[in-house]
């Protein structure tokens, strides 16, 4: 009775856990870019028009803002205005660090097609100890001029928060490649190894003794 008990708790939780975190998250989400709505002057803000507040309407009007402002951006005119603003912004010294910085990463994100496209293994943080981690690109030509080993860059994440985590620059013939996808891969670090994917057995070890051969 005990035994049947706790199986159908187990199953109920299974099934709720992940609904409530999905909901806080996509709830939390929604109520911080709905923040956007405060950048409207007050009189025409929906809440003051309406009386009551829409849940949402940040979400819209964000997608709304960044549709227009690619828009702009891809003609000629809107390229010269997006261009100073830019300059700008690199006369400002701690600002212009700053902006830089994000600006290469989000470009890297988003226009390359080999970052974190790619779920490699390691052995960190000491020999005999693997580490799962997401190569972003390859090593600079300077770092491997100076090494004379071609370098793989790669990005571990920490477990449960993937947002952070170590960045390690690594020579190439120490990097695994696995089959699995980065969807995947983030599963297996979110769930700290408790959701384990399915792929080919085999590969890792004889990737390792091809390497090691």
């Amino acid at each position: 009775m005990m035994g049947a008990l706790r199986r159908y708790l187990v199953a109920g939780l299974l099934v709720w856990v992940p609904l409530g975190v999905t909901l806080l998250i996509v709830t939390f989400l929604v109520d911080l870019i709905d923040q956007t709505l405060l950048l409207l002057p007050e009189i025409v803000q929906p809440e003051h028009l309406l009386g009551f507040r829409i849940p949402g309407l940040g979400v819209v009007l964000t997608t709304i803002i960044v549709l227009v402002t690619g828009v702009v951006v891809t003609n000629l005119f809107g390229m010269q205005l997006y261009t100073i603003g830019e300059r700008i912004l690199q006369r400002i010294p701690l600002v212009r660090s700053i902006y830089a910085a994000v600006k290469q990463v989000t470009e890297s994100m988003f226009s390359s097609g080999k970052s974190f496209r790619k779920v490699v293994l390691v052995e960190y943080p000491r020999p005999g100890m693997w580490s799962l981690a997401f190569q972003t690109g390859s090593g600079a030509e300077e770092i491997r001029n100076k090494t004379g080993r071609d370098i793989a860059n790669i990005f571990i994440p920490t477990t449960p928060n993937p947002t952070s985590g170590f960045f390690l620059m690594v020579p190439q013939e120490d990097v695994i490649e696995l089959d699995m996808s980065v969807d995947d891969g983030l599963k297996l670090l979110l769930s700290v190894g408790v959701v384990v994917p399915e792929h080919r057995k085999g590969k890792i070890i004889d990737q390792h003794a091809t390497r090691h051969s």
